[in-house]
């Protein structure tokens, strides 16, 4: 939903003027301008606190740019917990009513989006403000008004000319303290507020909704995968034990074979100086080509004696590999030697077990059989994957359990890419009707 769809579902006000910025553009002729410094007290320094106890300090939670979610909410229980001085805490606290910006970050986005965060009642008292945050405390606006103002898209629009990139991207103060704010009757001020707060939360309430939803749609996918191929398709074939105790009870027709025996490890370098498509497993998306997904400045400067890739191979992460990172490459190229290449021994659907690896009952199986002093440097080396027992159905039922799978999966990723769309849409329409009204461009009281 855009600007003229507000327009067409809430009222305008009677008359417009200039604002005299091109981004504000016209605003209701009854508003005044201010500027941000003359209604708000702004702290430009947070501080960092020790990061342990110290002799005549306090603690205080003191949040991060991280802390923050892109929609402003805070992810309270990684707020870092420090060490200061009584003095320090007192002067650092923020308060109710307090609004706390990101000034400056590693990624430019967090910036430019108007990243900011509201200390509500529930956070009163709880949180300092740190480097890389400025803390607004309003002192002549209403509080819920100016935040509103302050992550909107006019806002959002300004940043993105004041912002810095000289070391990392930072906001200019001078010019974001010295930026206008329209200034309705405090009458307005406190409508606009309301009527954002309830507006927003229902938005907010039916987009989480959604992303539940989502999440159901995906452990569906799951369940499908689990099921499929591990018991195949058919609910009333006979079932025998398969002797396994992480399979289970396989169908009467199936077999289990060693990782060893369906797949061989292989050692094949490229030649030096080679143009091959440098491919990387990924836990989320499985084998991809690395220049798809990676910054530019990212990559391997040379790819001699890297592993070469046929299409039809597995790459195993051996560190990841517990946790999913083991999958079936579609394409030819060459991957990193930390990496194992596996290639069918016999005649095989690579999909099926590609689907099979992937799966949280043969993760687990898959952690077991991995060596290391500590869970994230667990390894699972091919001597150890090789002895692991799957399951192995006829070749030809491998296809039907794929094609099987493919259509379930066809039907639920358009299902969930309904659900994404909408969730955009709603996003969309909220950061209109903040806009829209926080500089007058809709009447709401």
């Amino acid at each position: 939903m855009d600007m003229a769809d507000t327009k067409t579902t809430f009222p305008t006000y009677p008359a417009y003027k200039d604002s005299g910025e091109d981004i504000l553009g016209e605003i209701p002729s009854s508003w005044t301008l201010g500027r941000l410094k003359t209604i708000a007290i702004i702290e430009n320094s947070g501080i960092w606190g020790a990061d342990h106890e110290i002799n005549g300090r306090v603690s205080l939670r003191i949040p991060t740019t991280g802390d923050l979610s892109m929609e402003g909410v805070w992810y309270t229980e990684k707020i870092s917990e420090r060490w200061v001085t009584p003095k320090e805490k007192e002067y650092y606290l923020c308060r109710k009513g307090d609004i706390v910006v990101v000034k400056s970050s590693g990624s430019a986005d967090n910036i430019i989006s108007g990243k900011a965060g509201f200390i509500g009642s529930e956070l009163e008292g709880q949180l300092g403000f740190g480097n890389f945050l400025l803390r607004v405390r309003p002192i002549r606006i209403h509080p819920r008004y100016l935040y509103y103002f302050l992550i909107s898209g006019t806002t959002k629009g300004r940043i993105e000319r004041m912002v810095s990139t000289t070391t990392y991207p930072n906001i200019k103060i001078p010019e974001y303290v010295n930026s206008t704010v329209p200034f309705p009757t405090d009458v307005e001020q406190t409508a606009i507020a309301n009527f954002l707060d309830d507006k927003t939360t229902k938005i907010d309430l039916a987009i989480s909704q959604k992303e539940k939803l989502i999440a159901l749609l995906k452990e569906r996918k799951q369940i499908i995968i689990q099921q499929a191929v591990t018991k195949g398709l058919d609910p009333n074939v006979k079932m025998k034990d398969s002797g396994v105790e992480w399979i289970g009870e396989i169908p009467e027709g199936w077999e289990v074979k060693k990782v060893k025996n369906l797949f061989q490890l292989i050692i094949d370098p490229a030649p030096n100086n080679n143009d091959m498509e440098l491919l990387s497993i990924y836990t989320d998306i499985g084998v991809k080509p690395r220049k798809d997904l990676e910054q530019k400045g990212n990559r391997a400067s040379t790819t001699d004696g890297y592993w070469k890739v046929k299409k039809g191979d597995f790459i195993v992460n051996k560190l990841l590999a517990w946790m999913g990172a083991i999958g079936l490459s579609d394409y030819e190229g060459v991957t990193s030697p930390a990496y194992d290449i596996l290639r069918p021994r016999i005649e095989l659907d690579g999909y099926f077990y590609h689907l099979l690896f992937r799966t949280k009952m043969c993760s687990s199986e898959l952690k077991k059989h991995s060596r290391g002093i500590m869970e994230m440097r667990l390894r699972l080396y091919f001597d150890k994957f090789g002895v692991i027992y799957v399951p192995f159905p006829p070749f030809e039922e491998q296809n039907l359990i794929v094609n099987y799978i493919k259509a379930q999966f066809l039907k639920i990723d358009q299902a969930i890419a309904l659900q994404q769309t909408q969730i955009e849409k709603l996003k969309e329409y909220k950061a209109t009707l903040i806009d829209s009204a926080v500089t007058g461009k809709i009447k709401v009281c």
